[in-house]
């Protein structure tokens, strides 16, 4: 029986090139010589030798044998084939079978390993055609004494034989022959694979029947080493023989061999993975020692929260880091993913600056006597769109999507009642709480202060998150329960006493006044069905996109449109249905403020009459710091969010330059009456989710890898301006249901839940340890001990909650800021440093809610 292994290093689009090269992986010897063989043969220079490419890239590796057929003919035919995971051809059908994590014997590794130490190793061979190869490598079996000269062109003869039937006996060989050749440059060999892919190594292994070892074995051993990361990435760089025996030896020391025993089950299956995590992380602890030991890359020496000691030095430093990729920044936006972001993010940014910012008017408007309105609707608007554009062409990280949140809702409520009982001008307070912000913010990054985000663990940035989160989740309920209160469920064949027609209805059977319409039959049931059929539109077809059905590329563009779909199929579903009222967007006409009675689009700031007490002027610093306060911790924690390593973002962040665009933006605002805006976790990581590129063609079986994440300002610009816009384009937007947004609403604040550790461990709460997933805090920290972790956070949680809904609101910021002195001191006497370590640490598990995400997978299918 005979073997033969194609081992591809690929360099085309079809596969990802490895950005990073773990060069430690092979031992370089002063000793070691590229091996070229032929007639005129001479050692390379050094200079030719630097020239020469060793970029480890991703592999197909295919397994051919040379078989017999029925009519005692031999021929080569492919057996299996490698793109990480082994495919094995189904000898009934010829179909590939399902890919599945080869099981090798250990005995043929042995032999395999055997078999390098004594055969032909050719290193960056200089040949382009298999009739060339095929020639130095016998050149070479004979050298090594591993062939007899005469056998010279049966060798050639069954190496060159390709899915050709030709007669033929190998019974002329006394022992097993092997070579391993890698090509000075991939080439294609069109003889060799079905498939049109340049070959870069070929494993050549040749033998009589009589030898006591089995070829399949060994062939499939080769194949699986090659298809394992470090050692085709050693076989790239190696420089000699030994190089690729301390590759295997590497590979060995992490491989499990089973003794025979009947013993199965899950059992057995827990034992082994349980088992090669050990070994895996002890070849990753030596691989970060090594690591330690080289110099470090520009990327480490220059942290954005590394301060350099000189005033505005981190400033400085963002914008000269960011600012020399601002061309890139609006190149890289031509793509359809881009588009379909701007138009989900469109209405993800629109909508909470419309339920905000009618949240915010009915809170200053309805407090008692009804007699305000000072900020609504347009206000919010303008101010999205205004700081929104200015933001994206500034910015250091221009991912983030600045906008209003809940927390900054809570505040305008405390400070606007307050005013009201301390009988102080609302608008000329926040004029002054926003003159003191600008001071703030400039002593701030003058200082570089944004370096006292490092102290914010993830303890903290998940209570955060998740918070934002939930605030999501209960404003759509919260709205929804109050549309059931306007519309009670009633019967449709009468009308009570109290109830309100419809004002002058248009002629599709409308309202165009909401606010006089009560007791609608049928509007609350409506409401609900346009709200869950917006999320669940949304879910299930971002689902799809991980599905089997349909060519990738189609499921891809059906996923990444699927917020615009499902808001689009809302918005014809309410159309048709033309007896029942449902609420509409309220959205100004022009650019004028919600009370132009009573306001004007400047803010004096000693007051409307001139007699703004001198000591609110001053005092007003006070809740200038818990403004700053809330924006300094939403901003820079969905940075550190967006800007975390999974992501693999390359143009990196500015913390400094950031907060200060942000906050004196916002604090300008305040002089025109405007609301202040923060970095929004939750529309800023469902942009950078929209934005986030999964790899294309994947090994069978195994998950996509983030590719890339399109960086770029264009995105957020677009979604500022088109929110600035909608103020023009209102009359279209009338006609979306308010439920419609409720329904992003949820999809976002769900959706965001799925990247939080937190959510991870309340769910375990309700599990038996058995069914617990096999997770690094699971697995290293006791049971108990997790979900006391788990049940002090829920207690930061729900003080924070409880704060923010009662009088004390005032007291959030500071409350949040609390929590991490909590877990700095509290909670290290509580838990040990390993047990911090694996539930606190930010790698403790990966965050992003698109690891989940599936992608075609490009199969090479079988020849017909």
């Amino acid at each position: 029986m005979l073997a033969t292994v194609d081992l591809d290093g690929i360099k085309s689009h079809r596969f990802e090139d490895v950005p990073g090269v773990r060069r430690h992986l092979v031992k370089k010897s002063a000793k070691g010589q590229v091996v070229h063989i032929g007639k005129d043969h001479k050692e390379p220079s050094s200079r030719i030798r630097t020239k020469l490419d060793r970029t480890p890239h991703e592999v197909f590796v295919e397994l051919n044998e040379l078989l017999m057929d029925k009519n005692q003919e031999m021929h080569w035919k492919e057996t299996a084939r490698w793109i990480k995971f082994e495919e094995d051809v189904e000898e009934e059908t010829e179909r590939w079978g399902k890919p599945h994590v080869a099981s090798l014997s250990f005995r043929s590794l042995l032999e395999l390993r055997k078999t390098i130490s004594h055969g032909a190793v050719l290193l960056d061979l200089d040949q382009k055609t298999l009739p060339g190869i095929a020639h130095q490598v016998v050149e070479q079996m004979i050298i090594s004494d591993q062939i007899r000269a005469q056998d010279r062109a049966n060798v050639l003869r069954a190496l060159l034989l390709k899915h050709r039937l030709v007669s033929h006996s190998v019974d002329f060989l006394d022992q097993p022959t092997m070579a391993f050749v890698r090509l000075q440059e991939a080439v294609l060999l069109e003889s060799v694979l079905e498939v049109p892919i340049p070959v870069r190594f070929l494993f050549v292994l040749l033998g009589p029947p009589s030898a006591n070892i089995d070829y399949h074995q060994i062939g499939r051993s080769i194949s699986t080493l090659m298809s394992d990361k470090h050692f085709h990435e050693a076989a790239y760089l190696a420089d000699e023989r030994q190089d690729l025996l301390t590759a295997i030896n590497s590979f060995l020391d992490c491989s499990i061999v089973l003794p025979p025993s009947d013993v199965g089950g899950d059992e057995l299956l827990h034992s082994i993975v349980r088992f090669q995590r050990e070994m895996l992380h002890k070849r990753h602890e030596q691989e970060v020692k090594l690591q330690a030991k080289e110099a470090k890359s520009p990327e480490d020496m220059d942290d954005p929260l590394r301060r350099t000691g000189r005033l505005f030095g981190g400033v400085i430093r963002d914008a000269q880091r960011r600012y020399p990729k601002y061309i890139s920044d609006f190149k890289d936006a031509l793509s359809p993913q881009c588009m379909a972001s701007v138009i989900f993010i469109y209405f993800a940014a629109l909508s909470p600056a419309i339920t905000f910012g009618g949240l915010l008017a009915l809170l200053l408007f309805c407090i008692e006597d009804k007699t305000e309105g000072l900020i609504g609707v347009s206000e919010l608007i303008i101010a999205t769109a205004m700081q929104g554009m200015l933001f994206c062409l500034l910015g250091a990280q221009p991912l983030l999507v600045v906008g209003f949140s809940g927390p900054l809702l809570v505040f305008e409520e405390s400070f606007y009642s307050f005013c009201r009982s301390s009988e102080i001008e609302y608008l000329t307070g926040r004029a002054w709480i926003g003159i003191w912000l600008v001071i703030i913010v400039v002593l701030t990054v003058a200082f570089e202060g944004s370096f006292l985000v490092r102290f914010v663990s993830r303890f903290t940035q998940e209570i955060f998150s998740f918070l934002i989160s939930l605030i999501f989740i209960y404003e759509t309920f919260f709205k929804l329960g109050k549309i059931f209160m306007d519309h009670p469920l009633g019967s449709c064949y009468g009308r009570e006493e109290n109830d309100t027609a419809l004002p002058t209805p248009t002629s599709d059977g409308r309202s165009p006044d909401a606010s006089q319409t009560l007791n609608q039959p049928n509007t609350a049931l409506l409401s609900l069905l346009l709200t869950a059929g917006t999320f669940f539109i949304a879910f299930y077809l971002r689902k799809f996109k991980n599905s089997a059905f349909f060519p990738g590329r189609l499921r891809r563009a059906i996923g990444d449109f699927g917020v615009p779909i499902a808001i689009s199929t809302m918005v014809l579903l309410d159309y048709s249905i033309k007896d029942t009222y449902t609420q509409k967007l309220s959205v100004p006409d022009g650019f004028s403020v919600t009370s132009p009675d009573k306001r004007g689009w400047l803010i004096h700031p000693l007051g409307s009459d001139g007699q703004f007490p001198i000591w609110m002027m001053v005092a007003s610093i006070l809740p200038a710091l818990l403004v700053y306060i809330l924006i300094f911790m939403e901003t820079q924690i969905t940075t550190l969010i967006v800007s975390k390593k999974d992501r693999m973002l390359v143009k990196g962040s500015g913390f400094h330059l950031d907060l200060l665009i942000i906050v004196v933006a916002g604090g300008v605002s305040a002089l025109f009456g405007l609301p202040w805006l923060t970095g929004a976790t939750v529309r800023s990581v469902t942009h950078a989710n929209s934005l986030t590129v999964m790899s294309k063609a994947v090994a069978p079986g195994d998950k996509p890898r983030i590719q890339e994440v399109k960086e770029q300002r264009v995105t957020g610009f677009l979604v500022a301006f088109l929110v600035g816009l909608s103020i023009v384009i209102g009359d279209v937007l009338r006609q979306v249901p308010i439920a419609v947004l409720f329904g992003i609403f949820l999809y976002m604040g769900v959706m965001s839940l799925n990247g939080i550790q937190l959510t991870e461990r309340m769910m375990l709460l309700l599990m038996p340890p058995k069914y617990h997933p096999d997770h690094t805090y699971v697995r290293k920290v006791r049971t108990l001990r997790m979900h006391l972790f788990t049940c002090l956070q829920l207690v930061c949680l729900a003080v924070l909650w409880v704060v923010m809904s009662t009088s004390a609101s005032l007291a959030f910021p500071f409350v949040l800021v609390l929590t991490v002195p909590f877990r700095r001191f509290l909670l290290s006497r509580i838990f040990t440093h390993r047990e911090i370590q694996c539930l606190d640490a930010d790698d403790a598990e990966p965050s992003i809610d698109d690891r989940e995400s599936q992608d075609e997978y490009t199969e090479i299918q079988m020849p017909v």
